[in-house]
């Protein structure tokens, strides 16, 4: 994708901003729980019982022995995509080279014990041995203990320090804060899956590279064998997107508990290029709403570029270390090796290894697991550090080892704390256990410094109804059933449509990988999962469409337009063929404005206090969007978000 160029980007995202200074995956998408139809309104009843007890047991043993021919060829069917590429530890064997990691990465994983159940002296033990593979491999690739902890943990916000004095108070907090939250996923019971989530643009979603580059399935394989160890999985919900639907930072953070799972156990966010220096509020705003969560995630940014000084995310760094907030930079991360960068970019013969389609970061050539890769365009394209804007595979490996270096070596300590309890025989449950956590109200935050305390002091995080792909949380808000007999507008026509943009098996994926891939059997494992979406009227045929709100503790109801960065504007603010009501009152459209960005209009700013809107009979609000005849261009909402 070296053609591209900086025309292109804004082609994709529009006016280019400054440079760089639960669980619950989804039936309907298996990549989320979908989004709600008219039809999910109705909840299915279950029969009665008229069978003899004979009948109910033989159909109980059925059933059981069904479940076990079920899991057995699950972890069959795990086996095989392992082995064909999938990209566990193991592959390299299995294949003969390609994608699978490098034999010198790690040694293959022992027997991991079985899952769920008690954290056990067996699997603290098996864990621990993981865990110190995976520090071990790191330190070796990066030459010593002290180039990667320049590399990959000098180059955050906050540096990390697992061994920092009494004096530094945010170290320390920042410390604990990880430490608690590995130790608390070890120990509770009902934990089966480490879960992370990544909300973000293009760079999150891993665009111009095959998606099993990304830096998130990158951990999943280099990360998920200490899991398995633990009896547990480690899944990377990532909910990137590209900017064709014309999100931004502003608006798509509100989504943070539908785009990903709300039982996440860390938070990834990433805006590198059009944050401009400008997102503190957005970053403050999802760090406080991530501590309403169930397990109170801290928040890390990912940014492609280098470290700031004096910026408002070093305030805000420092200012909630103790909930974990803090952000990795990664040419920071490269130049802290010690790489004389400047001195290649000077002379006749001058290069910058940071250019598009660059091969080699200065200390290697390719990524570990492009080492044995047997394809030479493959091996080189596994080579590249930024393909254009976006990172290459290269610049994707050194992030994910910076989270997962510094994450291990929080989970090693986890486990120094968890041993020490076992030896003086503790309950781990009544210490660790994720419902022995503390309970955080909005009050028990800090007074916001960027932030609108309106909307950012609060106990809930904001509720979303996005129909863009992926997401895999819940939604907030939900299409109601126009039969139910609470539905205000029962009667009327409602019949809007949803829509998803084509199924494109090659959308955003580097020409050059597409190139090695396309006929190849897992060409599958280079698709992105992004794709724009919304709900649709064509014409005043279609109606009504009536949402049910959920509870809300402020008030505030915005909708976004799909697709464009001025699809607020365009389809919602000066579309004159629609009306809006709250509560079956008609909205005034003097009263709206754009916001929090030109993709979305906000058409209540908070609860109406007096009048037919303030009431809710049935216990819910209800918004209805009309097409009114006459309606000339497709209107088409892609979020419904609440707070």
């Amino acid at each position: 994708m070296a053609s591209r160029r900086l025309g292109d980007l804004e082609d994709e995202y529009g006016e280019f901003g400054e440079d760089e200074g639960l669980i619950e995956l989804s039936g309907r998408r298996s990549r989320g729980l979908g989004r709600p139809s008219a039809g999910d309104a109705a909840d299915g009843a279950s029969g009665g019982s008229s069978s003899s007890s004979t009948a109910r047991w033989a159909v109980v043993l059925f059933l059981l022995a069904l479940a076990g021919v079920y899991h057995m060829g699950l972890k069959e069917g795990k086996s095989e995509v392992r082995k064909e590429g999938g990209g566990g530890m193991e592959d390299v064997e299995a294949k003969g080279g390609g994608d699978g990691l490098a034999n010198d990465e790690t040694p293959a994983p022992v027997q991991a014990p079985a899952k769920g159940g008690p954290f056990t002296l067996e699997k603290l033990k098996a864990t621990r041995a993981e865990a110190t593979k995976v520090v071990e491999t790191i330190e070796q690739y990066y030459f010593s203990k002290e180039q990667a902890t320049k590399m990959l943990m000098a180059s955050w916000l906050g540096p990390w320090d697992y061994d920092a004095p009494e004096g530094e108070t945010a170290q320390r907090e920042r410390n604990d804060k990880l430490i608690d939250t590995m130790a608390r996923a070890l120990v509770t019971e009902d934990q089966d899956t480490f879960l992370m989530g990544g909300i973000g643009s293009s760079v999150m979603a891993g665009h111009d590279n095959c998606h099993y580059d990304s830096y998130q399935t990158q951990m999943e394989r280099f990360w998920g064998p200490v899991w398995q160890a633990a009896g547990m999985e480690f899944v990377f919900q990532n909910a990137g997107e590209g900017g064709g639907c014309g999100d931004s930072y502003k608006n798509q953070h509100f989504c943070v508990k539908q785009n990903i799972s709300p039982d996440v156990d860390i938070v990834h966010y990433s805006w590198t290029y059009f944050e401009g220096g400008k997102a503190a509020p957005e970053h403050e705003d999802l760090l406080r709403w991530a501590q309403m969560l169930p397990k109170q995630p801290p928040v890390h940014i990912f940014n492609t570029g280098t470290l700031p000084e004096n910026a408002p995310d070093n305030e805000l760094a420092e200012y909630y270390a103790k909930y974990g907030f803090n952000g990795f930079y990664m040419k920071t991360g490269f130049i802290n090796g010690g790489h004389d960068y400047d001195s290649e970019k000077k002379g006749e013969n001058s290069f910058d290894r940071f250019s598009w389609g660059y091969v080699g970061d200065g200390y290697h050539n390719v990524t570990r697991y492009g080492e044995t890769e047997e394809d030479a365009a493959r091996k080189a394209s596994l080579g590249v550090v930024m393909r254009n804007w976006h990172p290459g595979p290269m610049g994707f490996q050194l992030t994910s080892d910076a989270f997962t270096y510094v994450y291990t070596q929080a989970l090693l300590k986890a486990l120094d704390k968890i041993d020490e309890d076992m030896s003086a025989g503790n309950d781990l449950q009544k210490t660790w256990a994720a419902s022995e956590r503390p309970l955080l109200l909005k009050g028990d935050l800090p007074e916001p410094k960027f932030c609108d305390p309106e909307y950012c002091v609060v106990d809930e995080a904001p509720g979303c109804l996005n129909y863009e792909l992926p997401t895999f949380g819940y939604w907030g808000a939900k299409v109601e059933d126009p039969n139910d007999e609470l539905n205000p507008h029962k009667g009327e026509e409602q019949n809007w449509n949803v829509w998803e943009d084509k199924d494109d098996m090659w959308h955003m994926v580097g020409k050059q990988d597409q190139a090695v891939f396309k006929d190849r059997d897992d060409k599958e494992i280079c698709r992105h999962l992004d794709k724009c979406g919304g709900i649709s009227a064509e014409s005043g045929d279609n109606g009504m469409v009536v949402f049910r709100l959920p509870k809300m503790e402020v008030g505030l109801v915005v909708l976004c337009g799909c697709c464009g960065k001025s699809a607020g504007e365009d389809l919602i603010m000066k579309n004159d063929q629609i009306e809006i009501y709250y509560n079956t009152v008609l909205l005034d459209r003097a009263e709206w404005d754009l916001w929090p960005d030109g993709k979305c209009v906000r058409v209540l700013k908070r609860f109406p206090t007096s009048g037919r809107m303030a009431e809710t009979p049935t216990g819910h609000a209800y918004l209805a969007v009309k097409a009114l005849p006459g309606l000339k261009k497709t209107t088409r909402i892609s979020h419904v978000i609440t707070l």
